[in-house]
C-alpha cells in the first residue's frame, strides 16, 4: 500500500441546528486502503460522508480529496470520486443496463467505453444476465449491487459508501464485500461507513465513532489489542438473568448480551472465571460454560467507547 494520503479531513465540523452532528474530527486516509466509520445510528458517520462527499458544506474544517480542496471546488473533487448513499437513485422503471447507461451519460463517460467498462462491472457484480431486468424488480442486494456498479462506471479513484449493506441479505453482503476486496487490489480507494460490527472488522483501519466524535482509530486488531481486560463467554438459556447476576461482581468491567451467551469483560480470566461460576451455581442460574474468547469488534466499541452498542 502507498503512503499517500488520498483523503484528509482537519478540524472537520457540522451542526444542525442546536445539535452537533460531527465535533472537530480529524482523519486521513491512504490510498487503497478501505477505511471504516463504525458506529450506532446518530454518531455521525453520514454526515461525514456526505461532507466528503461535497454535497454537505461544513462548518468548519477542511477536506481535500487526491490534493483538491472539497470545500472550495467541490465539482473538481466529484471528479475523483464516487458517492453512493444509504438510498442510491436508481430508476426502477429502467432496466439495469439503462441505469448504467444513465450514469455513463451522467459522469460523461466516452460512448466508445462505456459497453466494455459496464461488461467488466456487470460480470464482477454477478449481473450480466439481468440487464434487461427493470430495476424494480431486482432483489435488494441486486440493488444494491447495481447502484455499485452505477457509482463506478466513471472509474473513481475514491469510492464513498454510506452503509452499503444495511437490510442486505448475508449472501449478497459477502459478494458485495468480494467486490470491495476486488476493487481495493485495482487501487481504489474505499471509504464506508456501517453499523455492522462483524462488517467493520473487515476493514483495513477503522474510526469508531459516537455523538459526533472519532473516539478511537486504527487496524481491527490493534483496536482489539487497545481493550483493557480479557473476555469471558458464558452460554445460558436465561442470558438476561446471567448478566444481572454478574452486573456488581467483583472483576467484572462490562458485560454484553450477545443472543444466548453473555460476554463478559474481566481483569483476570483465570482468576474470575472459577468465581462466576460459583456465584452463578449460587443462585442457581443454569448455564453451559464459561470460556476465554477473543474480542470482536462489538466488544471493543463497547469497551472503548461506550453510549450503547452499535447495531
Amino acid at each position: 500500500m502507498s503512503s499517500a494520503a488520498t483523503i484528509t479531513a482537519q478540524k472537520l465540523g457540522r451542526s444542525f441546528g442546536a445539535t452537533a452532528a460531527v465535533r472537530d474530527i480529524n482523519f486521513s486516509i491512504q490510498r487503497g486502503e478501505i477505511f471504516g466509520f463504525a458506529g450506532p445510528d446518530g454518531a455521525g458517520k453520514t454526515t461525514v460522508m456526505r461532507m466528503l462527499a461535497g454535497v454537505l458544506r461544513p462548518d468548519s474544517g477542511s477536506i481535500a480529496v487526491e490534493g483538491i480542496d472539497v470545500i472550495a471546488n467541490p465539482e473538481a473533487a466529484k471528479s475523483k470520486l464516487s458517492y453512493m448513499p444509504q438510498r442510491f437513485g436508481l430508476y426502477e422503471d429502467l432496466t439495469v443496463a439503462e441505469n448504467i447507461f444513465f450514469y455513463a451519460e451522467l459522469f460523461s463517460v466516452p460512448r466508445k467505453l462505456r459497453r466494455a467498462r459496464a461488461g467488466e462491472l456487470l460480470e464482477a457484480a454477478g449481473l450480466t444476465a439481468f440487464q434487461q431486468r427493470l430495476a424494480g424488480q431486482l432483489s435488494g442486494g441486486m440493488k444494491q449491487k447495481l447502484g455499485l456498479v452505477c457509482a463506478l462506471i466513471h472509474t473513481p479513484s475514491v469510492l464513498l459508501l454510506d452503509e452499503p449493506t444495511t437490510g442486505v441479505d448475508p449472501v449478497s453482503r459477502r459478494d458485495f464485500w468480494a467486490i470491495l476486496y476486488n476493487l481495493r487490489e485495482s487501487g481504489v480507494t474505499i471509504v464506508l461507513s456501517t453499523a455492522y460490527m462483524d462488517e467493520a472488522e473487515r476493514c483495513s483501519r477503522l474510526a469508531l465513532m459516537h455523538a459526533g466524535k472519532i473516539h478511537y482509530c486504527d487496524t481491527p486488531a490493534r483496536l482489539k489489542q487497545a481493550m483493557p481486560g480479557m473476555l469471558l463467554a458464558i452460554t445460558a438459556a436465561d442470558p438476561r438473568a446471567v448478566r444481572a447476576a454478574l452486573a456488581d461482581a467483583p472483576g467484572v468491567l462490562g458485560l454484553l448480551l450477545m443472543g444466548d451467551r453473555v460476554n463478559v469483560r474481566v481483569d483476570d480470566a483465570a482468576r474470575r472465571a472459577p468465581e462466576l461460576r460459583a456465584k452463578l451455581d449460587a443462585r442457581n442460574i443454569a448455564f453451559t460454560g464459561i470460556n476465554r474468547i477473543e474480542p470482536a469488534i462489538e466488544d471493543v466499541f463497547v469497551a472503548l467507547v461506550g453510549g450503547g452498542a452499535p447495531a
